[in-house]
């Protein structure tokens, strides 16, 4: 017989945490548009801005860097790809419990002004992606002479 410890407070946590996920996307969503109703999952994303360059770091684990499409339109930068379930031969799997999620995700990114759309660069390493968005030279304001 196999025993497991109740610790009811432990589903109240998940479904706080869930809920405070579920709210925060739909905010952040609202915002920059990044929030789909058609993805399975949502992988969670820092964004940095540095002097020269803005960086998006999104935690991917199980995802080959290969199976993830990184495109660019209309100062819209779009991140998505699936996670598949893995499965050791037909039929039974073989888990007795199932956490993490699985599908495809999308994610989407309203770029500033400042973007270099040319020049945007991505790489996976350990399940995180790193995409690089380097900005443009600012254009200096040109001097005109009034003339006599």
């Amino acid at each position: 017989m196999l025993l497991t410890r109740y610790e009811p407070w432990s589903a109240m946590r998940q479904i706080q945490n869930e809920m405070s996920r579920v709210f925060d996307n739909a905010v952040a969503g609202a915002e920059d548009g990044s929030n789909v109703a058609t993805s399975r999952w949502t992988p969670a994303v820092d964004i940095r801005e540095d002097t020269d360059r803005f960086v998006i770091t999104a935690d991917i684990p199980g995802v080959e860097p290969g199976n993830i499409e990184v495109t660019m339109e209309n100062s819209v930068l779009t991140i998505k790809g699936e996670r598949k379930l893995e499965t050791r031969g037909e039929g039974d799997n073989g888990y007795r419990r199932v956490e993490r999620v699985y599908g495809g995700f999308y994610r989407r990114f309203t770029l500033p002004d400042t973007a270099d759309a040319e020049a945007i660069s991505a790489s996976g390493k350990h399940g995180v992606l790193e995409v690089t968005i380097p900005k443009r030279a600012a254009l200096q304001p040109k001097r005109i002479e009034v003339t006599h």
